[in-house]
C-alpha cells in the first residue's frame, strides 16, 4: 500500500507540474499579445488516508492526533492576473487604453440590452483597437462592434421619436455605435441639407430610432456619413468631421463595464472575457462618467420606478488614453522563476516514480 501510495503521488505530481509549465508556456508564448492576463498556478493537496484517527487527552494523558497520509497534489486555482499593464504607444488615433479599471463592450450588432443583466451577454476586452467598418460600424480588430451611447435627435430631455439632423442629445439605450445616415440630395428637404448627418430619434419607451424607420426615412440614403479627422478622447467621445458638410460630427460615447470581481471573469478566446456568476454584478457607464442618467433614457422618460441597478455609473475616475494600447501582462523574469521551480518539481516527482517502480519491481522478483 505505501508503495503505490507513492506511486500514485509521484504520478499526480507529475501531472500537476506539468498544467503548471503549459500555464507558464502559454504566458511566455503571449508576451507580446496587447491586452493579455497571464495565469497563476496554485497548487492543493489531494486527499488523505487516515491510518489512525485522533483521541482526546484525559486527566492523566494527553490527546493524540490523527495519522494520515496524503496521496500527492493537483491544481488548486489557474487564476488570472487582472492588473492593469503598462501602455505601449501605437500612434492610432482610434486605439485606447483604459486607463483605470473597465472593459469595453463588444459583441455581435444584434444584442438587445434592457438592462445592466442584459449586458453580460456581450463580451468584455481591455483592447481597444477600434476603427469604423464599411458599413459604418466602429469595431475592434476582430470585427466585434462596439457598444456605446449615440447621439440622438433629441432636445435635452424632450424625446424625438424620429430621425433629424438635431443632434443636441445622448440616448442612453447601449446600442452598436454607428456613423449617422447620410441625407440624400434629391429628397432632401427643408432644413435637411445634401450629405446633413441624420442622427437617430428616441421613442416613447427610451429606445432609439434609426434613420431608416422614423417620418424622415425618405431622407436617409442608406448609407452612412463620409467622415475625415476621426478621433476618440479621453471620456470615450468618438467624434469626427462631416466630408461633405464640413460640420464637426459627435457619434457618441464607448461605454464601459465594470464587474465586482474581475478575478472571477471567463476568458473565453484572445483578449475576451465573459462576465459570469463568480464576476459579480456588472455596472455600466463611461469614462469619466460622461454620460450619465439611466440605461434606456428611463429617467428622461419620468418613469417613477427606477431600477439602481440600471443607473449608469456615476463618479468614475476610469479615462481612456488615445493612441496607446495595453501591453502584455506577462513578465518574463516571473514565468522563467517559475518555470525553474516547476521543472525542478517536475524532476523530482519522475525520480519518485522510477525509484518506486524498481522497489516494486524487487518486490514482485521477491516472490517468485
Amino acid at each position: 500500500m505505501a508503495l503505490t501510495g507513492a506511486m500514485s503521488a509521484g504520478i499526480s505530481g507529475l501531472k500537476a507540474h506539468m498544467e503548471a509549465l503549459n500555464t507558464v508556456g502559454n504566458n511566455v508564448a503571449n508576451v507580446n499579445t496587447y491586452g493579455y492576463k497571464p495565469g497563476r498556478v496554485t497548487f492543493r493537496e489531494s486527499i488523505y488516508s487516515t491510518q489512525a484517527a485522533g483521541s482526546a487527552g484525559t486527566n492523566m494523558v494527553g490527546g493524540t492526533n490523527p495519522r494520515q497520509t496524503g496521496y500527492g497534489c493537483s491544481i488548486g486555482t489557474i487564476d488570472l492576473d487582472m492588473t492593469t499593464s503598462s501602455l505601449e504607444s501605437t500612434g492610432m488615433p482610434t486605439d485606447c487604453f483604459i486607463q483605470g479599471d473597465g472593459f469595453f463592450l463588444v459583441g455581435p450588432k444584434d444584442v438587445d440590452v434592457n438592462n445592466a443583466e442584459d449586458a453580460k451577454a456581450l463580451s468584455l476586452s481591455r483592447v481597444g483597437d477600434f476603427r469604423f467598418d464599411s458599413d459604418g460600424y466602429l469595431v475592434d480588430g476582430v470585427g466585434n462592434v462596439v457598444y456605446g451611447f449615440v447621439t440622438c435627435n433629441m432636445d435635452g430631455a424632450d424625446q424625438a421619436d424620429e430621425a433629424g439632423t438635431n443632434g443636441d442629445g445622448i440616448s442612453t439605450q447601449l446600442v452598436p455605435i454607428r456613423l449617422p445616415m447620410k441625407a440624400v440630395g434629391d429628397a432632401a428637404q427643408g432644413d435637411i441639407k445634401p450629405g446633413d448627418a441624420l442622427f437617430p430619434g428616441v421613442d416613447d419607451t427610451g429606445h432609439n430610432v434609426p434613420a431608416e424607420e422614423g417620418t424622415d426615412a425618405e431622407n436617409s440614403t442608406g448609407d452612412c456619413i463620409a467622415y475625415n479627422s476621426l478621433k476618440i478622447d479621453s471620456n470615450g467621445q468618438v467624434s469626427c468631421v462631416n466630408d461633405d458638410t464640413g460640420d464637426p460630427v459627435v457619434v457618441g460615447y464607448i461605454a464601459l463595464g465594470k464587474v465586482t470581481n474581475p478575478n472571477g471573469l471567463e476568458h473565453t478566446e484572445g483578449p475576451y472575457f465573459t462576465a459570469g456568476d463568480a464576476a459579480g454584478t456588472l455596472t455600466i457607464g463611461t469614462a469619466n462618467s460622461s454620460v450619465t442618467g439611466y440605461l434606456n433614457n428611463q429617467d428622461k422618460l419620468g418613469n417613477a420606478d427606477l431600477d439602481p441597478e440600471n443607473m449608469l455609473a456615476a463618479g468614475s475616475k476610469t479615462s481612456l488614453q488615445p493612441g496607446f494600447l495595453e501591453a502584455s501582462g506577462t513578465d518574463l523574469a516571473t514565468e522563467f522563476a517559475n518555470m525553474i521551480v516547476y521543472q525542478r518539481g517536475y524532476q523530482a516527482n519522475t525520480r519518485i516514480v522510477t525509484v518506486t517502480d524498481t522497489m516494486l519491481e524487487e518486490l514482485v522478483n521477491m516472490k517468485r
